[in-house]
């Protein structure tokens, strides 16, 4: 499954580094974190590292297309 996450504000890239799985973007007054999520005990684990990192997220989605099991190119 991939999954997208808006960030209030803008993540340093210090930061950013402690989401070694996902990518991320910077946008206005954001930052978008997106890449593929394993299962639900990892994306609980990303939401609570955002958490316990003092990020707070905005918005979270599945991205469309995306689909349960591996993926082949993340």
């Amino acid at each position: 499954m991939r999954y997208e996450f808006r960030i209030a504000g803008l993540v340093s890239e210090a930061l950013a580094e402690a989401f070694p799985e996902l990518h991320h973007t910077a946008m206005p007054d954001q930052t978008l974190f997106y890449g593929a999520v394993t299962d639900e005990a990892h994306l609980y684990g990303l939401l609570n590292r955002f958490q316990s990192l003092g990020l707070h997220v905005l918005e979270m989605r599945q991205l469309p297309g995306s689909r349960a099991g591996p993926t082949s190119h993340e």
